[in-house]
């Protein structure tokens, strides 16, 4: 198949245009009017079958809104990030497959489609669409800057595309369609297609929730716009792909610089918008003789940040649970703040009815916590067991009385107790086939403030890239608001003297974490500056920080790396999680405080 016109940033040669209709592009007449819609919809990695059924409804769906075309997300066919499933040859055939039947069903007159695949070519392995309409895959597009930073490392599976990547036509609108990267990058993709003839560009991403991220997208759309002249439509995906979050907020920005329609954010929908043509109006760069404005799209509002979090947590939770087939969950509910939050989590993302939280009281459990416990349980309605373990602990004690004769009493000690409740908890699991979840936060997993094989244990960890303090704003947040999807209730879930206690493993007499941890303001500032920014221990001592502090922290988030790779899954809601977005060696000598 031949792929039209070129990136290379020149003025197309004459009769370009036409030996790019012969390699694919439709001959129709030019519409002033063209409906598209937009499906932000939630894929599921590697359910092919899954993936084009749901790419069928929204097909259904969008016909019945009386779209023209349909816009589908990166690599939808696949779900994204499909990631070494690439290298399976069986995967590929499959995803292919599903392309070709998907473009099948354009033949019955309706909305032609845009829609992402991996496709296996000569020229290697792509990160691809196919835009098909009248029964016949019509183009494919590949993608050209590969993203490798981050969370992504698409140059390990996929090869970039051929630099002869044209716009196509649909129906005599001439379709720029860079995917993803192209636009985030410098490589002058979007002015290029408009130099080739491209009225709109529509942009499919894969593109990740992080704090802030909507601004971000808004900018690199805008500064693309402003580059191109074109009206750019930004369609992201929607769902959970084990510690990514895609929260979809698809958006389009005018060739004026203008938010032309806003789609909502971590709700699944399709949502046609119309286009018309101002023939009066020319390219900003006036390398077009029409313009095209959105007329009709939605225009929803974006969560403020702790109702992002909260619900990024929240879908997270859900997808992975769901997607990886298990029935239900349990926890291990302390009285303390942050299983509190894993419980409302829990019981707003799946219901009360899948939540089973469980209590394990030691001697040094104090009543207050028990109390919060199952006032908590209450307010949620989920299940609430209480199991004491004073006998395990005490057996193991008992056990290692001889191999421990003659040395003092301390942690680890107080980690049996830690252990004998993950090892009870992992035993309800096996059981009853529910997933553990753990809930520890990054302040305490920056610092190694965890257990290994003990409250480490779990499937899954909503709140593994939420600071300590981010924790209590979410908790405070949440009980005098019920999310969009929430399936919990009103009202006040997480008890106020939760939120208003001092933090306490409560693993010995009168314990609490600032016993061996600074303040939590004072620590999470201090990660922040470590882990976000990787600045330097006289930078942040600069802060205002006392720099023996500081370079404790520093040794104490270092040695915490093996503990850290031994740890269960959890969503990204910072820019840099640890796991794909940080990359520590565990054997690492360095300390910048001396």
């Amino acid at each position: 198949m031949s792929f039209g016109l070129g990136w290379s940033k020149r003025t197309p040669l004459p009769g370009e245009f036409c030996r790019a209709k012969s390699a694919g592009m439709t001959n129709n007449t030019a519409s002033d009017i063209l409906r598209i819609a937009v499906a932000q919809l939630n894929p599921t990695v590697g359910d092919v079958a899954g993936n084009l059924a749901k790419a069928r409804e929204a097909r259904a769906d969008a016909a019945r809104q009386g779209a023209d075309l349909v816009l589908f997300t990166e690599l939808f066919l696949a779900g994204y990030p499909p990631e070494d499933l690439v290298l399976k040859p069986a995967f590929l055939k499959a995803c292919e497959r599903a392309a070709q039947d998907f473009a099948g069903d354009t033949a019955d007159g309706g909305p032609g489609v845009i829609i992402g695949t991996p496709l296996k070519r000569k020229s290697g392995t792509h990160n691809s669409i196919i835009f098909a309409d009248g029964g016949k895959i019509l183009a494919e597009r590949y993608k050209l800057d590969l993203p490798n930073y981050g969370e992504f490392d698409e140059k390990r599976v996929f090869q970039a595309g051929p630099e002869m990547q044209g716009p196509v036509n649909f129906r005599g609108v001439r379709l720029g369609i860079p995917i993803c990267e192209d636009i985030w990058g410098d490589v002058g993709i979007c002015e290029t297609l408009a130099e080739s003839g491209a009225e709109i560009l529509l942009v499919p991403n894969g593109s990740p929730y992080y704090r802030g991220k909507v601004d971000v997208r808004h900018q690199v759309v805008i500064r693309q716009v402003i580059e191109c002249g074109l009206p750019i439509i930004y369609a992201n995906q929607l769902g959970g792909q084990d510690e990514l979050i895609f929260d979809g907020a698809s958006f389009a920005i005018g060739a004026d610089k203008t938010l032309a329609f806003q789609m909502s954010q971590f709700e699944e929908t399709v949502n046609v918008t119309t286009w018309k043509r101002n023939r009066a109006a020319g390219g900003q760069n006036g390398n077009n003789s029409d313009g095209w404005v959105c007329s009709e799209g939605p225009m929803s509002k974006i969560p403020e940040k702790e109702e992002a979090d909260y619900r990024a947590c929240m879908l997270g939770l859900r997808d992975y649970v769901n997607k990886n087939g298990f029935k239900n969950v349990v926890l291990g509910l302390s009285g303390g703040i942050d299983s509190a939050i894993c419980a409302a989590l829990a019981v707003d993302a799946l219901g009360e009815e899948r939540l089973r939280a469980v209590m394990m009281p030691y001697r040094y459990t104090s009543k207050d916590s028990l109390r919060d416990a199952e006032d908590c349980a209450r307010a949620l309605g989920c299940r609430y067991d209480i199991v004491p373990i004073f006998e395990p602990v005490e057996g193991f004690l008992h056990t290692l009385t001889q191999l421990f004769e003659g040395t003092r009493e301390g942690i680890t000690e107080e980690n049996l107790q830690s252990r004998a409740r993950g090892t009870i908890l992992m035993a309800i699991s096996n059981k009853f086939g529910s997933m553990v979840v753990t809930t520890g936060n990054k302040s305490e997993m920056s610092v190694g403030y965890a257990t290994l094989y003990g409250d480490m244990n779990g499937g899954f960890n909503p709140i593994k890239d939420l600071y300590k303090m981010q924790v209590y704003a979410l908790s405070r947040w949440r009980n005098t608001h019920v999310p969009p999807g929430a399936l919990g209730p009103s009202g006040e879930v997480i008890p106020n003297n939760i939120i208003d206690k001092a933090p306490s493993a409560e693993l010995r007499e009168n314990q609490t974490d600032q016993d061996s941890l600074p303040p939590y303001p004072v620590l999470d500032d201090i990660l922040e500056c470590l882990v976000e920014n990787e600045m330097g221990v006289d930078e942040i001592a600069a802060r205002g920080h006392d720099r023996a502090t500081v370079t404790r922290v520093e040794h104490l988030l270092y040695i915490a790396e093996y503990k850290r790779r031994q740890a269960a899954p959890g969503v990204k809601i910072t820019k840099k999680n640890f796991g794909r977005d940080r990359r520590y060696p565990i054997t690492n000598r360095f300390r910048d405080g001396g």
